[in-house]
């Protein structure tokens, strides 16, 4: 869901008010027809004209309460009609695009405007929301009438808005000269409930119903500054909710997450070219005389490879050193080799730090550990 004025308006009169509105039905665009045709047209096909306060109203309602504003005081205004005859010719000199308010009487003019409202293809106030008006006025708190009354209000599409804005602003000013033409903002809701809240059907026309939406129209023309305007609270909810940063990039960011699985190649980790950090206790371990053996080949149950490979220069004890010829025939190195093998001490095969870590890899010239010709296989490879 988007988070927009009309979805954050409706969130807070299901949840303050209890009142479900659902969304106006988009119209059809009519065409724009040209002509200066006033009644009975739709309000998109007159001529506005723009108000700062109120917005673009048309330009008849505009002149027409300009006119009777300045006659507020006539008695009976807009509860008595004017002249049929004299009401027929005005409409036909205003919809051929003839000026004749000027000259017109004020109670002729005021039936114009009732009859302008009555005779628009759709209502000011949409039937969408007809209903939710009714129950916003039958609520018990005077507070939490007014407040869902004017929340209902933020609703109604901009020329609608602008129009009714208008008009309210000016019956109100109208009822303020009440002890001079009688007309209260009750009365003026009377007049005009048939053409802004007209009853659907039968059913509606019971005298509750036709109460309350008399009671409606009070409220408005009773607090025009109140229509059309949001509220503080519910502004500041919905300033929070469009800057809140989780909803804020929560549509984009799923779409985002899409493309990127879609774009980028499958990760593939880079080695790092840090040297990992060697602890102390290694530093120690491989601080002394003995090489770094590699486990990964086994090497840790062979002595040191430099051993077999200056195996010339080594030089046997005494005992040993008679035995290098047999029967006055000098040895090969081969198996000179062999005899000092069995008779070194390999003391630095050692797996721990003593002998006593690895009890299998400790001993001289045993058995256990790998045969001498299984070493001499090894050394060749060398």
């Amino acid at each position: 869901m988007k988070i927009t004025d009309s979805n954050v308006i409706r969130f807070h009169l299901q949840i303050l008010h209890g009142i479900t509105v659902k969304s106006l039905e988009k119209k059809k665009k009519r065409l724009l027809l040209g002509g200066s045709k006033i009644f009975g047209v739709p309000l998109e096909n007159l001529a506005r004209k723009y108000i700062p306060e109120f917005g673009l109203v048309p330009c008849f309602l505009v002149d027409a309460c300009s006119f009777l504003l300045e006659r507020a005081g006539t008695v009976g205004l807009f509860r008595k009609s004017g002249s049929l005859p004299r009401i027929k010719t005005l409409r036909a000199k205003l919809n051929s695009g003839e000026g004749c308010l000027s000259t017109a009487l004020p109670y002729d003019v005021s039936t114009l405007i009732k009859q302008f409202c009555r005779e628009l293809p759709e209502p000011l106030l949409p039937p969408e929301l007809h209903a939710a008006l009714l129950k916003g006025q039958a609520l018990s708190s005077p507070q939490d009438r007014t407040s869902a009354l004017q929340l209902l209000s933020c609703l109604l599409p901009a020329r609608n808005s602008s129009c009714l804005h208008y008009l309210f602003d000016f019956l109100s000013k109208v009822s303020e000269r009440c002890s001079e033409n009688l007309m209260t903002c009750s009365n003026l809701a009377i007049v005009f409930a048939p053409g802004l809240l007209p009853p659907p059907n039968k059913a509606e026309m019971s005298e509750g119903r036709l109460e309350l939406r008399v009671l409606v129209l009070h409220t408005f023309i009773e607090s025009p500054h109140l229509f059309a305007v949001i509220p503080k609270a519910v502004m500041d909810s919905m300033e929070f909710l469009i800057n809140f940063p989780v909803l804020k990039d929560a549509r984009r960011g799923h779409r985002k997450t899409q493309s990127l699985k879609e774009k980028t190649a499958p990760w593939i980790p880079a080695r790092s070219k840090v040297k990992p950090a060697v602890s102390e206790q290694s530093k120690e371990s491989t601080s002394g005389d003995k090489p770094t053996l590699r486990r990964s080949l086994g090497m840790e149950t062979f002595p040191n490879i430099l051993l077999f490979r200056s195996y010339q220069c080594f030089k046997p004890d005494a005992a040993l050193s008679d035995s290098h010829s047999l029967y006055g025939i000098e040895a090969c190195p081969q198996e000179i080799l062999k005899r000092n093998l069995r008779f070194v001490n390999f003391s630095r095969f050692a797996r721990g730090h003593g002998s006593e870590s690895s009890p299998a890899l400790t001993g001289v010239g045993k058995r256990q550990f790998t045969p001498w010709r299984k070493r001499i296989s090894i050394l060749r490879k060398f």
